[in-house]
């Protein structure tokens, strides 16, 4: 029987693949229940604190209605809401915050800034996104593939795009851990750690997973069952960085003839928010800038029946909801 009382949620490297796969089906009867209507408020009295250093409207919508369906109360800290690390120390932060809240989610900058909210909390603490680690979003991948292919061990996911930061890394540490096949299929440039890359290596050994690292596009995405990809550039980076990355991972986008050579099995993926039309002002920046109208996706792709971005986006909630449930309980 797995038991996560107390337990932090800060990367899935800490967690086993038979500890993911409880948290998954967890999420999978709590969101059964929601959907009969089946009350799930069994952490009436708790309380738990979201700081949130990155805005977000998946994560924080997530979290709260996740809460308030398990009974409890949310106090949201957002970038001006929090001293963290500003006027008051993280260590300083996370024990005043553990003495009142039962649970503590970040949403941020550096894992190092979660793992110390962790170390000095003494309550669980969630990670809600980090440059290097996104677990929650993992949870979710990890459900709408289960619901989609009936199963997740043997899953071929090839991510498009810059592998280099938290999608990519949790992508193929993910993988790994579940016996997945995860190709990363980019531009030599935007390739994960090395260190990373040979961990998931070692844990693929382990649990049949595969993991490999491509430049080519049609090789990369041939017989793939999930497509995934995620923007290309942050909101506010530099005018250079947004013509070099087009420049380079342009080849990379996932389009029609992308999720033609995948197959027809093939679902495309996307943590969101995503760039496949001018209805957003970034995509009308850099359409004005740059006359590119579409970016990591094609608006084809993304309305199409491959596509279950919604679905995954809506999972997020329920895994959300597992975590807390698993941890707290």
């Amino acid at each position: 029987m797995v038991n996560l009382k107390g337990r932090n949620f800060l990367k899935l490297l800490d967690y086993t693949p038979e500890e993911i796969q409880y948290l998954v089906d967890l999420a999978a009867d709590l969101k059964a229940k929601k959907k009969q209507g089946i009350p799930v408020d069994t952490l009436r009295g708790k309380n738990v604190a979201l700081i949130f250093e990155k805005t977000s409207t998946r994560t924080r919508c997530s979290f709260e209605v996740a809460a308030h369906d398990l009974g409890m109360g949310t106090t949201y800290l957002d970038p001006d809401g929090s001293q963290i690390g500003k006027k008051e120390s993280i260590a300083d932060t996370a024990r005043v915050l553990g003495s009142m809240f039962d649970g503590i989610e970040y949403r941020g900058y550096g894992q190092e800034i979660v793992e110390e909210l962790a170390k000095y909390a003494g309550v669980p603490v969630w990670n809600g996104l980090t440059n290097e680690f996104h677990p929650t979003q993992m949870l979710a991948d990890l459900l709408t593939i289960q619901e989609h292919f009936g199963h997740i061990k043997g899953i071929k996911l090839t991510y498009m795009g810059d592998a280099r930061y938290n999608m990519g890394n949790s992508l193929m540490v993910v993988c790994a851990k579940m016996g997945m096949h995860f190709t990363a299929c980019t531009s030599r440039n935007y390739f994960p750690d090395e260190a990373l890359v040979s961990e998931c290596r070692k844990i693929a050994e382990e649990t049949g997973a595969t993991i490999t690292l491509t430049e080519d596009a049609m090789e990369g995405t041939k017989g793939a069952d999930v497509v995934y990809t995620d923007v290309w550039v942050s909101m506010g980076e530099p005018d250079e960085i947004w013509a070099a990355r087009l420049k380079e991972l342009y080849p990379y986008q996932v389009n029609k003839a992308i999720m033609e050579n995948a197959g027809e099995q093939a679902v495309f993926m996307h943590c969101l928010p995503a760039y496949h039309d001018l209805k957003t002002k970034v995509g009308r920046e850099v359409y004005e800038k740059f006359g590119v109208a579409e970016l990591e996706v094609t608006d084809e792709v993304f309305e199409s029946a491959q596509s279950i971005v919604f679905e995954e986006a809506e999972n997020r909630m329920h895994t959300i909801k597992a975590v807390m449930a698993a941890t707290l309980q």
